[in-house]
């Protein structure tokens, strides 16, 4: 059988974590911190917040471009590579898998993969070499469906190695390593990350420590029942300051990905600060 460790991440602004940016030194930290909890992975899958469709979409591409969907940088920021190569028939398997689970996926056969991967994929996986692949978000950014999906990937990972796509290609397993990757950011509020009062700090850290809560159940005191904790994550927008922390939640909806995908609290959470805001990071072992 696959192995499939989860992680959900925070990317950080744009390229800034690849330009020496200081508020991003812990971010930078944690991630490799996480990457020596992971291990090297066999192939990635990532789940980001800067590619939405109207369903739900993986990439076939087996030599994906980088997109650089960031504007306003040192022309520095233009230059980034990260060549990792795709994995086609690890597409074909999931969009025709998910689609018996009544979750269409289509395909991509063209699009590259955007800052939301290649920014922390270059600082975990500098060397490009791992096959990824990238699964959009649905635009309508449900959260139960985004949790369903997220069980669906989870489920065809695990019992991938006896299958055989339809160009004929069969994959085989042999007990690969697999990360399934929701990169985000637990805290954007893109004013917020520039207003430096102690209101604003406030109203972070109260999400930021309702979703520890939840997602990591980490707190002295806090206990939430495990048939309870996907419902509080459904209904999100009930938490302290949630849409203070996310305005609009694309940023947050891998996180439910990543949960949907075990169904109970993470094994390891992160604490740290991003741009002076407090973030966290969550990893559900294999």
């Amino acid at each position: 059988m696959a192995r499939v460790s989860t992680a959900y991440i925070t990317h950080g602004g744009g390229p800034l974590p690849l330009l020496n940016h200081s508020k991003h030194s812990e971010m930078i930290k944690t991630l490799n911190e996480l990457t020596g909890k992971i291990g090297r992975p066999d192939f990635i899958v990532i789940v980001s917040a800067h590619w939405e469709e109207p369903m739900f979409t993986v990439t076939a591409n087996s030599t994906p471009d980088i997109i650089y969907d960031y504007y306003g940088f040192p022309e520095q920021a233009y230059s980034l590579k990260y060549d990792a190569p795709g994995f086609p028939a690890l597409a074909h398997y999931l969009a025709e898998t998910l689609q018996g689970e009544n979750i269409p996926l289509a395909t991509d056969e063209a699009r590259g993969f955007d800052h939301g991967m290649f920014i922390p994929l270059t600082l975990m996986f500098p060397h490009a070499n791992i096959p990824c692949i990238q699964v959009s978000l649905k635009a309508d950014l449900n959260s139960a469906e985004h949790i369903q999906l997220g069980a669906a990937l989870k489920s065809a990972l695990l019992r991938y190695n006896n299958s055989v796509n339809s160009s004929g290609t069969h994959l085989e397993n042999n007990g690969e390593r697999i990360l399934l990757l929701g990169s985000g950011s637990s805290f954007h509020n893109m004013h917020g990350f520039f207003d430096s009062s102690d209101e604003a700090y406030r109203k972070a850290k109260a999400f930021n420590d309702w979703m520890k809560n939840v997602v990591g159940g980490d707190a002295e005191g806090y206990i939430v029942a495990e048939n309870q904790r996907e419902e509080q994550l459904i209904q999100w927008e009930n938490a302290p300051e949630a849409r203070y922390a996310h305005p609009r939640e694309e940023h947050l909806i891998p996180l439910h990905v990543c949960y949907g995908a075990n169904k109970r609290k993470a094994d390891y959470t992160a604490s740290l600060h991003v741009m002076d805001k407090p973030a966290a990071m969550f990893l559900w072992h294999d």
